[in-house]
Formats: structure tokens, sequence, C-alpha cells
């Protein structure tokens, strides 16, 4: 399990996959990974369906929950805090794009 988080090739995700969402970054990690669904269930312990669901966009983890598996595969945090937040916002059919940027902790 990698500990320091991984850039990203947002271009080439979006090329190969269609534009990002959380399911579709954690799809191509673990394809880029060469995991299969039960490997990467497994290392984030969860089932291999809520993978599956998590991958098709049929669930949207908390910001709480995206940010633990963001933290078990090496992914940059606000980048999947910006898509979860953009999933939600998508699914409820509004018309805000999302940035995020890592700030200070509140007290």
């Amino acid at each position: 399990m990698s500990t320091k988080a991984k850039r990203v090739d947002l271009a080439e995700v979006e090329k190969q996959f269609g534009p990002l969402t959380f399911g579709r970054l954690l799809k191509s990690h673990r394809q880029g990974e060469e995991l299969t669904q039960v490997e990467m269930a497994k290392q984030l312990k969860i089932s291999k369906q809520s993978l599956n669901d998590l991958e098709h966009g049929r669930k949207i983890p908390s910001i709480r929950r995206a940010v633990e598996i963001a933290r078990k595969i090496g992914v940059m945090e606000e980048l999947v805090v910006q898509l979860v937040l953009q999933d939600h916002i998508t699914r409820e059919k509004l018309s805000f794009t999302v940035s995020v940027s890592k700030g200070l902790k509140a007290s």
C-alpha cells in the first residue's frame, strides 16, 4: 500500500473513461494497478459488490469515506473530495462546478 499520493493524469483518465467521477477514478486506479475488483475490495476492506457499486456510480460515498479510500490507495484527497461533491451535485441535476483546495484545519 502506497502512502504517497499519486498524481493522476486527468486528461488520460477522461479520454479512456469519459468525464471523471469518483467511480471512474477508482476504476482507472484499480486497472492501472492491475488489480481485480476482489483484490481492491480487500485492500479497501469493503465487499466486491460495494466496490462495483462505487465504480459504476450507483453509490457515492460520504466525503469522509472518500478521503479514507484516497488514503488507502494513495490518491490525492482533494481530488476525491472534489469528485464526490461534484457527483452529488450532478445526481441532483444542478448546474454547479466544484473546485477544492486543501486549507487549514478548523479549530
